[in-house]
């Protein structure tokens, strides 16, 4: 039976990294959804407070676009990890994309999908020093800590 793994992506050059690690360490027969979360604005967007400083209120289009900016970044590099595991010999058909706005927090809308019937997580190393990484945290040691039933790979 072939191996179900959720690919924690977005945008970096982590995320690739674990795609290329996928294709060195994988059979071509397993199923992998790459899985994207992104930052979800809409309440900066309908923010509507006398209180709020006029640079903000200057600013709020800015940032109700972040989503729609982030969503097009991760998707075109969606595609292209598609590709290159398509070209690597995996099944089109086997392969998912699958991009949802931010509900809980990153690491728990993972943990959460990966719960929904995967072997295993696979997640890029943010590329902090051990202190650093301590210090700020990253999306990869939360998903560690979060999820205790399934088995994680980090990708350095």
């Amino acid at each position: 039976m072939s191996k179900k793994f959720l690919l924690a992506f977005d945008d970096s050059e982590n995320a690739m990294r674990a795609v290329k690690f996928l294709i060195d360490s994988f059979e071509r027969d397993c199923r992998i959804t790459l899985f994207g979360v992104v930052p979800d604005t809409e309440a900066l967007c309908k923010m509507d407070s006398p209180a709020l400083t006029p640079y903000f209120r200057s600013q709020q289009s800015a940032f109700c676009t972040l989503e729609d900016k982030k969503r097009e970044l991760v998707n075109t590099a969606m595609q292209t990890a598609a590709k290159v595991l398509t070209e690597a010999g995996f099944d089109k058909d086997k392969i998912s994309l699958k991009l949802e706005p931010k509900k809980k927090g990153v690491a728990r809308d993972i943990v959460k999908e990966a719960r929904s019937g995967y072997d295993a997580i696979v997640i890029g190393r943010r590329g902090l020093s051990g202190i650093k990484d301590l210090i700020l945290g990253s999306t990869s040691h939360k998903v560690f800590e979060l999820a205790k039933d399934i088995s994680i790979l980090v990708i350095n």
